[in-house]
């Protein structure tokens, strides 16, 4: 009975959606998206370069890392598009 009831729960939960290409193009929200990358990411770790990763990879870590940084769908995008409009790969 218990096991049902968190299992309710956890399936009950919020939903992240996936990153999968740029949504936020602006300059105002790119730097959006730096100010919320490097106020997040840096609390728990340094932050990466964006050159680490290329466009794929970005969305793998972030996939990972933005519900540890209790980032939104918005915010998750927003660090996304930033790293990849500064990322030469």
């Amino acid at each position: 009975m218990i096991l049902g009831s968190v299992t309710i729960l956890v399936s009950c939960g919020p939903k992240s959606v996936a990153v999968t290409g740029p949504k936020y193009t602006s300059s105002e929200q790119l730097a959006q998206g730096k100010t919320i990358f490097e106020n997040s990411c840096n609390r728990c770790h340094k932050l990466p370069d964006p050159a680490k990763h290329d466009n794929k990879g970005w969305i793998n870590t972030l996939s990972r890392m933005a519900p540890k940084a209790k980032l939104s769908d918005d915010q998750h995008q927003m660090v996304y598009d930033y790293l990849i409009s500064v990322n030469k790969k």
